[in-house]
């Protein structure tokens, strides 16, 4: 089957830490080169941000198309919507005169803007994962929510239009729902982890007699640094490694690190906190092995990619009730959940988990157990096969129908 991916701003070949590039981009490229593996022709169609780039970039099985929309320069995502239309009219060109796929795969509400739009003129079906969503969003971060004015009614409206939302978790069933859409229209096929690349056998970054608090994301306040570095001195002699930033400079020169690096002063922990930057995603195994559990704290997060990798490496989670990490971590078996923005209650947690041996044993176990046996790429990308086949009616080949399809 040939599968348009449609990724506006988050494109697979991105390094990884900037403020717009995380998750989606992981999510993105890995699902697109698990597709290709199992047989299907996989095109990714991404805004071109760099005058210098090639049309077409070939990727770990599948390709990189970089879409002339705007001006060839970074943009910022919220600032891209103005030119979603000049996005959609070569992206039809493209599917009318030399690559018309049989399905296409939006990510995130401006990429659907553009798939839709292009889909109506070359008779393409559409499915839509939101990645995050609006009203969640505006309901967190308020004034600071500089996405574009009718985002909500954009969505809402994808919703309607598109031929099947693929949800990440039940957490965005409940908020789509409230949005006033129909579950009818929704499958729930949650994110991936690379299984091959995160395991729990394997070297481990160097680390001291400390324990090791780890957590893992791009240097934003909705990430819960702050509440994990108030949390640490209830946790005595731990240590918290915080790994993210800025693909490019050093860490300290980032504004918010510097703001961390302060607050950790003020609660006398700074000879525990230590800001390790930026680290390549081939390297991320080591770390999350070198860690006695994961901390993942955001007061929100619409699925959360960096607690399923730590699992996968055998690592227990204790992460924040948010978003889907509800789903990820089950509560008392592959970590511990607790109440968004209370460092207390985080506290309390890594102390008990850190304290408990048995306990930490047990939910490392269980937590790569279930990272391998239900958010494999293989499973997840076979799953979508078999929706994209329904949604398209057509039947998927022998090749293409892996045994995950049908468990």
């Amino acid at each position: 089957m040939r599968i348009a991916m449609i990724s506006e701003h988050a494109s697979p070949l991105s390094a990884l830490g900037g403020v717009d590039a995380g998750g989606q981009n992981t999510h993105v490229a890995e699902l697109s080169a698990a597709l290709a593996a199992q047989g299907h022709e996989v095109r990714v169609y991404t805004r071109r941000d760099d005058a210098t780039a090639a049309v077409v970039v070939p990727m770990k099985g599948f390709e990189v198309v970089h879409v002339p929309a705007g001006p060839p320069v970074p943009l910022a995502k919220d600032d891209l919507l103005p030119f979603m239309g000049e996005f959609a009219e070569w992206m039809a060109a493209d599917w009318r005169t030399s690559w018309l796929p049989g399905v296409a795969h939006a990510h995130f509400w401006m990429s659907g803007l553009a798939a839709v739009t292009a889909a109506r003129r070359c008779d393409v079906p559409v499915l839509q994962t939101y990645h995050a969503l609006g009203t969640v969003k505006r309901r967190h971060q308020g004034d600071a929510d500089t996405s574009p004015q009718h985002r909500v009614a954009y969505e809402r409206e994808l919703g309607r239009v598109v031929d099947r939302i693929v949800v990440q978790c039940q957490d965005e069933v409940s908020e789509l729902l409230r949005m006033g859409l129909p579950r009818a229209g929704m499958a729930l096929v949650p994110s991936g982890v690379n299984t091959e690349l995160f395991r729990p056998d394997g070297p481990a970054e160097p680390r001291g007699a400390s324990r090791r608090i780890l957590t893992v994301g791009r240097l934003v306040e909705r990430k819960g640094y702050e509440d994990l570095i108030r949390a640490l001195p209830m946790v005595p002699g731990a240590e918290l490694v915080v790994v993210g930033g800025p693909p490019e400079g050093p860490i300290e020169d980032h504004p918010y690190a510097r703001k961390l690096l302060a607050l950790a002063r003020h609660c006398n922990v700074a000879d525990r906190v230590r800001l390790a930057g930026a680290v390549p995603p081939a390297q991320m195994p080591r770390w999350y092995r070198s860690a006695d559990v994961l901390a993942a704290a955001p007061w929100y997060e619409p699925f959360g990619l960096t607690p399923l990798e730590a699992m996968a490496c055998g690592v227990p989670v204790v992460a924040t009730a948010v978003g889907g990490l509800t789903d990820t971590v089950v509560d008392g078996v592959t970590g511990d959940l607790v109440t968004p923005r209370d460092p207390r209650a985080l506290g309390a947690a890594l102390r008990r988990l850190l304290n408990d041996d048995v306990r930490r044993v047990g939910y490392a176990a269980a937590a790569a157990d279930r990272a391998a046996h239900s958010y494999s790429w293989r499973r997840v990308a076979a799953r979508l096969a078999a929706l994209y086949a329904q949604v398209t009616g057509r039947t998927l080949t022998e090749a293409e129908t892996p045994r995950e399809a049908v468990v």
